[in-house]
């Protein structure tokens, strides 16, 4: 025992001199700054550390302590930033080329337990019934309170053809509910399109990747040589977001030219504008996007870039509001940091942040209650979120998410996809609209 914990004392004199040196190159870099370094704290870390090791109940591991001490360093900052070990950054890489092993969903750490923000279309968790909002709070047997998101997720995914039990609580339901799933691998095709009715295409956007652009590009091309295109309706309805290249990529390939978006951070390399290039896809048509409560992120990028250069309507209700940037970092081990470096904003320098993006036209989901959609989870709901830096105080969101629907008849959209029925009728009006002013030009 004593050897152990004089060990200990080496160890945690070692991380001291250590983060002691790493804390004095930190000053030369951020002399701006001029806060005091505070040496008390760091004191109070090794002492713990080494009351840990020497009485805690059984021995623990150093990699593991100092592991868990990083982890939740950056938990405690905002939602979005944490730590990913070898595994976890290889499955994120992974994550972003579109194909992984799972079940499907977007999801995000509320209190403790796994928040839905989206089913992904045509996976097996969308299939099963999952909905935005949901809370899981058991996956198989294991009770989610106490696990990191990191490793809620790493239980969700899995070997194709394997089962895995969550229980949910959901708004309006009386008990939890059970569902069995069956893992696939999960090839996220990000873009689909179709024809609804003549001159008037549809097109999904369910995540942003870094092919999104290009797919959407000929999607689009596709449509036209089928059938000439008069007006697009653009699906951002449960998109959670993705790569941010994805965002401005898309957005790019409806205007002519201007500010997308750009980012704001403390250090230069987080200080970025993004415009577009000379070229719009539609060549003026009408366009009309649709959102909703469970599109954040890159999807509010695309909406706001579209609604401050008049580029199109925007129809549904206020998005998700998560307005700010990470960054992945590669550590030397093989490991990384995902860091909040920065918040985004729209061309007329508004932020998203904890806001959302208000469309031009509200329009509910009928189906939806007024009582469920006041509960839906979104960014200003997060516990230790960003503040918003224009606005000031959060900006209250009462929305929810809607499910698409899988109808390809025009005739039943009314009943089965209100809100694509509407935005049909408004693209066709925006149109007629365009002729007349065209014919009186």
């Amino acid at each position: 025992m004593l050897h152990k914990l004089r060990t200990s004392t080496f160890f945690v004199a070692g991380l001291l001199i250590g983060l002691s040196m790493a804390i004095g190159h930190s000053v030369f870099a951020l002399k701006e700054n001029e806060k005091a370094i505070p040496f008390e704290d760091l004191q109070a870390f090794t002492d713990v550390f080494s009351r840990i090791k020497s009485d805690y109940v059984e021995d623990v591991d150093d990699k593991k302590l100092l592991e868990d001490a990083i982890r939740g360093m950056l938990s405690g900052l905002d939602p979005h930033s944490s730590y990913l070990d070898n595994e976890e950054f290889s499955e994120l890489r992974i994550g972003t080329t579109g194909q992984f092993g799972g079940l499907g969903i977007e999801v995000g750490m509320e209190n403790g337990f796994v928040k839905v923000i989206s089913p992904i279309d045509d996976t097996p968790a969308s299939r099963a019934g999952i909905k935005a909002s949901d809370l899981i709070i058991r996956l198989d047997d294991k009770p989610v309170k106490g696990l990191t998101l990191s490793e809620a997720v790493k239980l969700m995914r899995g070997k194709p053809d394997t089962d895995i039990k969550l229980t949910i609580v959901r708004d309006g339901e009386p008990k939890p509910l059970i569902f069995n799933i069956t893992r696939e691998i999960i090839r996220v095709k990000s873009v689909k399109k179709r024809i609804l009715e003549p001159g008037y295409g549809y097109v999904r956007i369910t995540n942003f990747q870094s092919r999104t652009a290009t797919d959407l590009l000929k999607s689009i091309s596709d449509l036209q040589e089928e059938e000439g295109l008069q007006g697009l309706v653009l699906d951002l309805r449960n998109n959670p977001g993705g790569v941010l290249n994805g965002a401005v990529g898309v957005s790019d390939a409806f205007l002519e030219d201007g500010l997308i978006v750009y980012t704001e951070g403390r250090i230069d390399d987080s200080s970025l504008k993004y415009t577009a290039t000379p070229g719009d896809i539609l060549n003026g048509a009408p366009l009309v996007i649709l959102v909703n409560g469970g599109s954040a992120s890159a999807s509010e990028i695309v909406a706001g870039a579209m609604q401050d250069h008049n580029r199109a309507i925007i129809m549904g209700y206020k998005t998700f509001g998560k307005g700010s940037v990470q960054t992945i970092q590669e550590m030397r081990n093989g490991s990384a940091v995902k860091l909040t470096t920065a918040r985004y904003y729209t061309p007329n320098g508004r932020s998203i942040q904890a806001e959302g993006i208000k469309p031009d036209i509200v329009l509910r989901d009928i189906e939806v209650s007024e009582n469920d959609q006041s509960k839906t989870v979104s960014e200003k709901d997060l516990s230790g979120h960003l503040s918003n830096p224009v606005n000031g105080e959060d900006g209250a969101l009462q929305d929810d998410a809607s499910e698409e629907s899988s109808e390809d008849d025009v005739e039943k959209l009314s009943e089965t996809d209100y809100q694509l029925f509407e935005a049909l009728n408004l693209l066709k009006g925006l149109t007629i609209a365009s002729k007349i002013q065209q014919s009186n030009g």
